[in-house]
């Protein structure tokens, strides 16, 4: 994905490129990563991806903030979309820079479908996923033998912010598998009485890992009941993952 004033021919199309940049720590972008926000004339970067990545900055490059925090004022996602493919059909390279992973509640399949729709070359740059950056954190395997064998993501919140009510409780409530959920700070609470309701035990291990990859990250040990009676009385300022099961007893 070369610059457009180094490579591309007068009215050619840019590109858009997805890109992961996990859990907010510069050291933990890829190569791939790396090289696509060295080459990028436009950048529309998410508020969680942190600020280190501008480093990597061609000094040209065009920083666009386009917000997409949870619980708070951001543009609209076609909004989004527009300002990518209006930058490419003017022959930019575009990267669209997303917290984590571009393809992980991240609402990837629309502004794929957008720029494919638009003609415009579209590839995504995967990058760490916080579930993953959050066991690191804790020193913990999402998996283990004869104790989980089956991790599943979740997100907590629905389009209006409340606990989505299509969830597989059953699978959820499942004490074979490690859980991680994604923006459920503010309907844990609800969802640990529905999964102590569905047999899962109220003792099961949980952790909350909140602002992780900044400066501030906190770690929050517990129970699931007890995870959940903390969110319910003092609800963390930052962004948080909530991950529970057996797997995490010695986390």
């Amino acid at each position: 994905m070369p610059k457009s004033s180094d490579h591309h021919g007068a009215g050619a199309t840019g590109s858009i490129a997805l890109v992961g940049a996990g859990p907010g720590d510069a050291d933990l972008l890829t190569l791939r990563a790396i090289k696509r926000l060295q080459t990028a004339d436009i950048v529309l970067y998410d508020d969680l991806a942190g600020e280190d990545f501008m480093a990597y900055l061609h000094p040209d490059a065009e920083l666009i903030a386009v917000g997409k925090r949870a619980g708070h004022p951001s543009p609209r996602q076609d909004e989004v979309s527009r300002l990518a493919i209006a930058h490419a059909l003017l022959g930019k390279n575009v990267v669209r820079l997303k917290a984590g992973d571009p393809t992980l509640f991240a609402r990837a399949d629309e502004e794929l479908r957008a720029a494919r729709d638009a003609g415009i070359a579209v590839e995504i740059v995967p990058g760490i996923t916080t579930a993953t950056a959050a066991a690191a954190a804790i020193g913990a395997s999402l998996t283990k033998r004869g104790v989980a064998r089956r991790v599943q993501f979740v997100t907590g919140h629905d389009v209006d912010g409340r606990l989505p009510r299509d969830l597989d409780l059953a699978a959820l409530a499942d004490p074979t598998a490690t859980t991680c959920v994604y923006m459920g700070k503010a309907t844990f609470p609800g969802l640990t009485e529905q999964l102590i309701a569905h047999g899962l035990s109220a003792a099961t291990p949980a952790v909350i890992v909140e602002s992780l990859g900044s400066e501030t990250t906190k770690i929050l040990r517990g129970t699931i009941a007890e995870i959940a009676a903390r969110l319910t009385i003092d609800r963390p300022s930052g962004p948080c993952i909530i991950l529970y099961g057996a797997a995490l007893a010695e986390a």
